[in-house]
């Protein structure tokens, strides 16, 4: 099948395959020519249930895969699915993550983040970058990726868990830190938790590195008519002026690592939940 630049109606397609990651996350492929770029999104349909918008996690040309974790009433139906399932397939939208033949360049990931990373070390490796890839999570079970992410050209892989588990005991930030002290790197891509993508883009920033940060907020539409993914105080459609913005633009904005907002736009903050 061929993607002719649907930006409404969904394409309903079967899913090919699906890998299990952890008991949490699966990855699901699709027999489909999506054109897509590292760190654009789809809004994937589940009929009867809702509409997510998921990062893409890679795309070879005729064949694409989501990986999608299975954290609220959707995603956990999705987990449901089985191999020749349908799902309906809206996009690809969103900015991509940007990058030039033989760089330097460092993508940092918290958790299931590896994913649209992965995929974005797999398109910048043929243009000859030198990559540092820098995944971190809680504990090992929750790393993904890992295996692919491992089998990419001139890659370096470093992993960190904040209980020790495997690699350095600490965050992901830290060797960010170390890596961008000791050599030269031309751009950060960041994709995660937003509290680690903030501290990843204030090290980015401190030495006046291109970083590039993957903004997740809450959508309903994915191509800028609802309005509901806007970033304070500029009016920002995160799904059309990102999902993969600049540090700097991210720098005036007041959600950035301060609050993101619910599907009925009540601020939700990342150091008190509990706060309105």
């Amino acid at each position: 099948m061929t993607h002719e630049n649907l930006t409404e109606m969904p394409v309903v397609l079967k899913i090919k395959k699906i890998k299990e990651e952890t008991p949490v996350i699966k990855t699901f492929y699709f027999d489909y020519s999506l054109n897509s770029r590292p760190g654009q999104f789809v809004m994937l349909w589940l009929p009867g249930v809702d509409e997510k918008p998921i990062s893409i996690s890679g795309d070879s040309g005729d064949e694409f895969a989501l990986t999608i974790c299975s954290r609220g009433d959707t995603t956990k139906k999705m987990a449901e699915l089985k191999v020749g399932d349908q799902l309906g397939v809206r996009g690809p939208y969103g900015t991509s993550f940007h990058f030039e033949q033989d760089e330097n360049i460092a993508l940092i990931a918290g958790g299931y983040g590896a994913a649209p990373l992965y995929y974005t070390a797999v398109e910048a490796s043929k243009l000859g970058c030198k990559i540092d890839f820098i995944i971190s999570a809680h504990e090992k079970e929750n790393l993904v990726f890992l295996d692919r992410i491992e089998q990419v050209k001139n890659l370096t892989l470093h992993v960190a868990t904040h209980d020790g588990s495997v690699g350095i005991k600490g965050r992901g930030t830290t060797i960010l830190e170390k890596l961008v002290n000791e050599k030269e790197i031309h751009r950060i891509m960041t994709c995660g938790p937003e509290m680690m993508m903030k501290t990843a883009a204030d090290i980015g920033d401190s030495k006046n590195i291109n970083t590039q940060v993957s903004v997740e907020r809450y959508m309903k539409c994915g191509f800028g008519i609802c309005g509901q993914c806007v970033l304070d105080p500029m009016g920002i459609r995160s799904c059309v002026s990102g999902p993969v913005m600049n540090s700097k633009v991210l720098k005036m904005l007041d959600d950035f690592g301060n609050y993101s907002r619910d599907e009925n736009g009540n601020k939700i903050y990342f150091n008190n939940p509990t706060k309105k």
